[in-house]
């Protein structure tokens, strides 16, 4: 055998284990996110511990002073093992159980121990064969070009095409693939091959079995967290999906979060859309940031004046879902397929800013603010951009929450309302109207409504013939209406892009009332 060989069998293997390493970091960091939001905060939680169980990992290696390759086979044969079935690991414990928090730490320890043990090894097993200087500078270059592989290939592709639980099979069966080449290629500097080969065996039947079933045991995890059957379920690459559905109540979850429920959305979206629409009677051009399952569409489509409908939403998916599956069309009225209605997929601030257009009404219908990504759009910067597309006569609604549930975060909303200035002096504010609507689904439920112009609120009256579930002219009024304990709260901030208090308000306020 060629002496390079078993050095450049080393070298490859590097660049395969720092794609792993890190794939492994980021499924548990994103699964995190998913399961329990706050993305920014599980993604500092997994990348410190993982880089401090690798720091551990290595330290450990001072022990190891003989029979180099077979630790360096055993701890990649561990790592496919702990790391391939991470995922699946996670979303089971989080179905089943409360200590999630204990498993995620378990699983980032161990699988991060032993990446941390790799190359260390490796660096020791190839100075035998060349220069510490080369040895160095030949690992630290794979491994990085390593992870530059997995943190593109991993949204862009692995998370679109194959979800999070056949990634981490899949790349841990690479893991033992790797290992079990090794155990052919170092058979010369190994001295334990026939239980290097149990375990290597063991691990890749237990990882193919659950590559095999990672449909069947999604479902099943799934089936615990959801109370209802499940109808659709889509990973895309920004959000999962997943539509239940019990007798006639149909209900979407972004992220495992209730999105709506067929039951009660229509007290939602008939607060969010009617009380504007009364208040500017001319609007003819209408905007909608978000509202990709096309129920906010539907009730703007009820005013025979509005001439065009532009949809704005991030994820191309929610709106094929909803605009191509019978089931859940109907749910709009088909009104994501009305020639009246344009939609466009990208990001709503993204939108704004290469757009030159105006609009008589805009209509916020994004998620609730529970991370930094959303955030930004409920920031003063970004109704300062609302307002530049805002026509004389405009106004901008906005769902904010539950004032109930999260008085900081609703109330911040309305106070960044309140400080967003617009005009070519930056000289106007806008009269702001907050108000809200029991959805049972969700509680006390809030909106704030900004525009260029004063508005008086108890004297709005609905259109004729608009064939309205909930609303009425005699409950309009009462909807800016509030309760003592929902009252303004003070010494309530802004929402800026450099802090977002608002997501700190937001996870403060939800977390009093549950995990």
């Amino acid at each position: 055998m060629d002496g390079r060989f078993p050095g450049i069998f080393l070298l490859a293997a590097v660049f395969v284990i720092a794609i792993c390493g890190l794939l492994y970091e980021l499924i548990a960091a994103t699964l995190s996110s998913y399961l329990l939001g706050s993305s920014v905060t599980h993604f500092s939680i997994v990348i410190g511990v993982f880089l401090t169980a690798m720091g551990l990992g290595s330290y450990l290696t001072r022990f190891v002073r003989r029979r180099l390759a077979d630790f360096f086979i055993a701890a990649q044969i561990g790592v496919g093992l702990s790391g391939g079935i991470s995922a699946a690991v996670l979303l089971f414990s989080f179905a089943v159980s409360s200590s999630y928090l204990p498993v995620l730490l378990l699983v980032l320890s161990v699988t991060g121990t032993l990446v941390g043990m790799e190359i260390p090894i490796l660096i020791r097993i190839l100075r035998s064969r060349q220069s510490l200087r080369l040895t160095v500078a030949n690992v630290l270059a794979l491994d990085y070009l390593g992870a530059l592989f997995a943190s593109i290939a991993f949204p862009l592709f692995l998370v679109p095409y194959l979800g999070l639980l056949r990634t981490s099979f899949i790349f841990g069966l690479i893991n033992v693939s790797v290992a079990a080449v090794g155990l052919r290629i170092l058979s010369k500097m190994l001295r334990s091959k026939r239980p290097l080969r149990a375990f290597a065996a063991a691990s890749a039947v237990i990882l193919s079995v659950g590559l095999a079933g990672a449909g069947v045991f999604t479902s099943f995890a799934e089936d615990l967290l959801y109370q209802d059957d499940i109808l659709f379920v889509k990973q895309t690459p920004y959000q999962r999906l997943v539509v239940t559905r019990w007798h006639d109540d149909f209900r979407l979850y972004i992220d495992g979060n209730l999105q709506f429920s067929t039951v009660d959305e229509h007290r939602y979206h008939e607060a969010l859309v009617h009380p504007a629409m009364s208040a500017c009677p001319g609007a003819s051009r209408v905007l909608i940031l978000g509202g990709g399952d096309g129920m906010t569409a539907r009730e703007i489509l009820k005013y025979p004046r509005v001439d065009r409908i532009d949809l704005v939403d991030l994820d191309e998916h929610m709106v094929r879902m909803f605009r191509e599956r019978p089931l859940l069309s109907r749910l709009s009225s088909d009104a994501l397929s009305n020639p009246r209605v344009h939609v466009h997929v990208g990001d709503a601030g993204k939108f704004l800013e290469n757009s030159s257009e105006t609009w008589d009404l805009i209509f916020i219908d994004l998620p609730d603010p529970n991370n930094l990504s959303l955030g930004k759009l409920y920031t003063r910067s970004f109704y300062r951009l609302c307002a530049q597309h805002l026509g004389e006569q405009g106004i901008c609604v906005t769902q904010a929450t539950s004032p109930f549930y999260a008085p900081e975060a609703f109330w911040c909303i309305v106070m960044t309302w309140q400080a967003a200035t617009f005009g070519p002096e930056r000289d106007k504010r806008f009269h702001v109207y907050p108000y809200h609507v029991y959805v049972p689904s969700f509680g006390d439920w809030g909106f704030v409504m900004a525009s260029r112009r004063d508005i008086a609120v108890d004297k709005l009256s609905l259109s004729e013939g608009l064939r309205l579930k909930h609303l009425t002219n005699q409950i309009l009024p009462t909807l800016f209406v509030f309760p003592k304990d929902t009252s303004p709260q003070t010494a309530i901030r802004a929402n800026r892009l450099n802090d977002q208090a608002l997501v700190g308000y937001y996870r403060r306020g939800w977390r009093r009332f549950g995990p």
